[in-house]
């Protein structure tokens, strides 16, 4: 049982960016927790692993960071590139090292929405980890495990993958798996949960949906992010 490594949204990308640039789960929901979460980045090396269309290293290179950017996707890449053009962006497999990263040679490390295409993610946040600075931070976020289990039922608590076509036609493999877990290979790959929140919707976009700003606000079915740092032990 894997997700294997497939470039999924490379057949989608241009569609993708339509979507997140302005997309209420994106725009209002995911992108404002994680960069709440990683907090006052100007002057720091930001990774952003899975970096997608870019939209996330656009704000980090406004706050002033410094943003090192890889996705699996060749086309997610260049949309970055031409996105943020002060950033530095490549194609990688997130299943392979960093093998030009050095140890302890970024401040932050992004991963957004991505975990659940990785099959062996100890090994990529231990990898993640390695290339972190000691006072450093990770933040990720994932779709929320309990909203997870509302669509596709079953055991809850059994790692599984799923498949399914997104509204708009996507096709995407990806990994249910319950909360426990997600915290358990980040302690295995030597990080501390310092913050989990499940974020509700930005107030200005109560205007744009009422009805799923007034569900999302009350129902955990969207994502959930986490701060963790190196375990210092």
């Amino acid at each position: 049982m894997e997700v294997g490594r497939e470039a999924q949204y490379d057949v989608f990308a241009e569609q993708f960016l339509d979507h997140a640039r302005d997309g209420f789960y994106n725009a209002h929901l995911d992108r404002p927790a994680c960069l709440d979460l990683l907090g006052d980045v100007a002057g720091l090396r930001v990774l952003d692993a899975a970096c997608g269309p870019g939209l996330y290293a656009e704000e980090l290179v406004t706050r002033g960071a410094a943003v090192v950017g890889v996705d699996i996707s060749p086309r997610m890449v260049e949309l970055s590139r031409r996105r943020v053009p002060g950033g530095e962006f490549r194609v990688h497999d997130l299943a392979e090292p960093l093998v030009w990263l050095p140890d302890a040679s970024v401040d932050r490390v992004l991963f957004a929405l991505a975990v659940e295409y990785v099959d062996d993610r100890v090994a990529l946040l231990r990898e993640l980890r390695r290339v972190l600075r000691p006072d450093g931070a990770l933040v990720l976020s994932r779709q929320h495990p309990f909203g997870n289990w509302l669509r596709h039922g079953g055991n809850y608590f059994e790692p599984r993958v799923v498949e399914e076509v997104w509204s708009r036609g996507w096709r995407v493999r990806y990994w249910l798996s319950p909360l426990e877990r997600t915290c358990e290979e980040l302690r295995a790959a030597g990080f501390l949960v310092e913050r989990l929140v499940e974020p509700r919707p930005s107030p200005e976009a109560a205007t744009l949906d009422p009805e799923r700003f007034e569900r999302l606000s009350r129902e955990p079915t969207g994502f959930l992010a986490v701060r963790a740092v190196p375990d210092p032990r």
